[in-house]
């Protein structure tokens, strides 16, 4: 499951804070049930809000290259060069 982005995070927690006020104004509950109701509703309205803003594309990681184009230490030219080793007499 991917981690969710900041954008994700902000926005829930903006709609349960703004939600969570304006039911506790319009419903004018004092009620420690009311009040947790209201609390759970809230927090359900932020994961939905949280889960619908979109997440970033990703880009597609890039293709494996063949070990033959894979840089080497040594220059291109060295490597292309034939060992010549003495022979013994």
């Amino acid at each position: 499951m991917p981690r969710p982005t900041a954008a994700q995070l902000a926005y829930g927690s903006c709609t349960v804070i703004f939600s969570t006020l304006a039911m506790l104004l319009l419903s004018q509950t004092s009620s420690g049930v009311g009040i947790a109701v209201v609390a759970v509703a809230a927090l359900l309205l932020g994961l939905l809000v949280a889960m619908t803003v979109p997440m970033p594309k990703r880009t597609p990681a890039p293709a494996q290259r063949p070990a033959a184009e894979v840089a080497s230490p040594m220059p291109a030219t060295a490597a292309r060069r034939p060992v010549r080793e003495p022979t013994a007499h």
